[in-house]
């Protein structure tokens, strides 16, 4: 894969993170289909990007007042927590699994986006 295929995932990644909508939704599907890379390696690169971009974007809604003050502890440690206990988890499971568990998470996504189109067009 091209420096700047890479480039321009790692872009549409954080344009996606920083839209609201999970930037490892577009960054692990083309690292795997277009790159090669292994799914443990993608999934590894999407937790790494995701840290300074939750970070920024916890500090963005700070600021516009959608977190209050103190309350970034109920966000951060569970975040922290389960991110670690799952790269832990996943560090275990074949590459295989984790493509099919991703699978099913993409679809679970889609299918919720669906449905919240359909609600939100009905109001």
């Amino acid at each position: 894969m091209s420096f700047y295929l890479y480039l321009a995932a790692g872009f549409a990644a954080g344009l996606l993170g920083g839209m609201g909508m999970g930037g490892g939704t577009l960054l692990i599907p083309i690292l795997t289909l277009l790159g090669g890379v292994e799914q443990h390696a993608a999934q590894a690169a999407n937790l790494f990007a995701f840290l300074p971009m939750a970070a920024v974007s916890l500090a963005v809604h700070r600021k516009s007042g959608f977190v209050a003050r103190g309350g970034e502890g109920f966000l951060v440690v569970p975040a922290i927590v389960f991110s670690v206990l799952s790269g832990i988890a996943a560090n275990f499971l074949p590459g295989g699994v984790l493509k099919k568990l991703f699978g099913v998470f993409l679809t679970f996504l889609g299918l919720k986006g669906l449905f919240t189109l359909g609600s939100a067009r009905g109001k």
